[in-house]
């Protein structure tokens, strides 16, 4: 079972987080999460892996599950913050739990774009993405793409503005802070998604380790050219791209969220724990 605590993050704020395996002797891997998505969505995930020798760290960003605050409305996290300070915070407290062991990351849709914006992102081993993209609207083909026009254009930036915070009943899984949801569909907005809003890319490129890509053919989230896009940044990594299909795991269906569904562990998550060094 999970071992609850608060991790600090960069800044001092205090992230509600979960620790499996603590005991374990293989890689410490912590776990960046998607926009939305609360920590206990990659439980079983988690536990899979500790049943395998791994440490791991699940978390929530702030303003997110056990991070968020009293009220939304006026909180001023941001999707900067979720790089720069919480999964800063995370990946040091992951650093010293015992300094001689490995430390990964895997990184789920935003969760893989956070990986260049913590200053401390050189003290990982090895990192996996699982739907990691750029979010600008001209990746998505076809009506998709007018519909991702008016989400970021639109839909979003009203309905944030209206409340305060974007609720997520709307589509977006947990409620979302208010700059984290205007930050996101600024980003999308741009051509080069956030480096056109005064991202350096320099945390990107820095990093010399290997990492494996996942993207999947059904999933509406992440077309394989936004995938791209993002692993362009990791321009001195090690760079591994896997773009399958459902029948490549013997699925009829994985889409953006089915990857850490337990139908696939054993098919996809042996293939994710050899990339994490477990």
């Amino acid at each position: 079972m999970p071992e609850p605590l608060r991790i600090s993050a960069s800044d001092g704020y205090a992230l509600g987080a979960n620790i499996f395996g603590p005991e374990s002797t293989g890689p410490i891997v912590v776990v960046n999460g998607a926009t939305g998505v609360k920590q206990r969505y990659y439980a079983r995930f988690a536990l899979w892996l500790a049943e395998r020798n791994c440490t791991v760290i699940t978390y929530d960003y702030r303003g997110i599950g056990e991070s968020r605050p009293h009220h939304l409305r006026g909180f001023t996290g941001s999707l900067r913050d979720w790089g720069q300070l919480d999964f800063e915070g995370v990946l040091r407290f992951a650093s010293t739990l015992a300094p001689s062991r490995p430390v990964a990351v895997i990184g789920h849709s935003v969760g893989g774009q956070l990986l260049g914006f913590a200053p401390s992102n050189t003290q990982l081993g090895r990192a996996v993405t699982v739907g990691s993209q750029s979010g600008s609207w001209r990746h998505w083909p076809g009506a998709r793409k007018l519909m991702m026009w008016a989400v970021w254009n639109g839909l979003m930036p009203a309905f944030t503005h209206l409340f305060g915070y974007l609720p997520g009943k709307l589509g977006t899984g947990e409620d979302l802070p208010k700059n984290v949801a205007l930050e996101w569909a600024r980003w999308g907005r741009h051509r080069e998604f956030f480096k056109d809003d005064g991202i350096s890319t320099e945390g990107f490129s820095r990093l010399t380790l290997p990492i494996e890509s996942f993207s999947f053919t059904d999933d509406s989230y992440a077309p394989s050219s936004a995938v791209d896009w993002l692993h362009g940044l990791f321009s001195n990594a090690r760079v591994q791209r896997h773009h399958l299909a459902p029948a490549d795991l013997e699925a009829k269906a994985i889409g953006h969220f089915g990857a850490f569904n337990t139908r696939f562990n054993d098919t996809l998550w042996p293939r994710l724990a050899v990339a994490l060094g477990a």
